[in-house]
């Protein structure tokens, strides 16, 4: 890695299925230490959920990825799905978000990552139509923005995809979570 310069980029890597159920745990200092002994600058970690916002003069996210994937699996010993994306992908995604999202507290309302090499529509197509009645979907670039009541919740199609063959090809941020990851990338310097 080059020292901190112009041509540095900033990413946000979202790793998938760490400290979920007591499995898979990574202490995020551990992991903010991975990234910075592999010569990744401004490293920061958000929440306990695998969220890790670093620069890099790396341009190619699926290079990224495969490497954190790798540092991840020489250090912790887990195989793991990692999604990284640039931090202006995910702001543009996040302004891009339709009108209905995060809006109503009575609701759920998730960004949901497709990780590469899975495309949106192969995750849409086997998770099937949204019902209206219940939840409401919308994508830009690789994010899905779902919603649904939380009255309703469990009558939702998407909240089944925890049962479906693309499951280990996503990984889920809440609202909250992805907002405050574009407003870090934002303030990280």
């Amino acid at each position: 890695m080059k020292s901190e310069g112009e041509n540095m980029k900033k990413y946000i890597a979202l790793l998938r299925g760490i400290n979920v159920g007591g499995k898979n745990k990574i202490s995020m200092k551990e992991l903010k230490e991975l990234f910075v002994e592999n010569g990744y600058s401004n490293v920061y970690t958000y929440i306990n959920s695998g969220n890790v916002i670093f620069s890099s003069d790396d341009s190619d996210s699926s290079l990224l990825k495969s490497r954190c994937e790798a540092m991840i699996l020489e250090r912790f010993q887990y195989n793991l799905s990692v999604m990284v994306l640039s931090a202006k992908d995910l702001t543009e995604a996040l302004q891009s978000a339709p009108d209905w999202w995060d809006t109503d507290q009575e609701s759920k309302h998730n960004a949901i990552f497709v990780i590469p090499p899975i495309t949106v529509e192969e995750v849409l197509e086997k998770v099937g139509e949204a019902k209206p009645e219940y939840e409401k979907v919308s994508c830009f670039g690789r994010v899905i923005f779902w919603s649904a009541p939380k009255i309703t919740f469990s009558k939702t199609r998407w909240s089944g995809i925890v049962g479906t063959s693309v499951y280990d090809s996503i990984t889920i941020r809440n609202a909250n979570t992805a907002k405050k990851l574009a407003e870090l990338c934002e303030s990280c310097n």
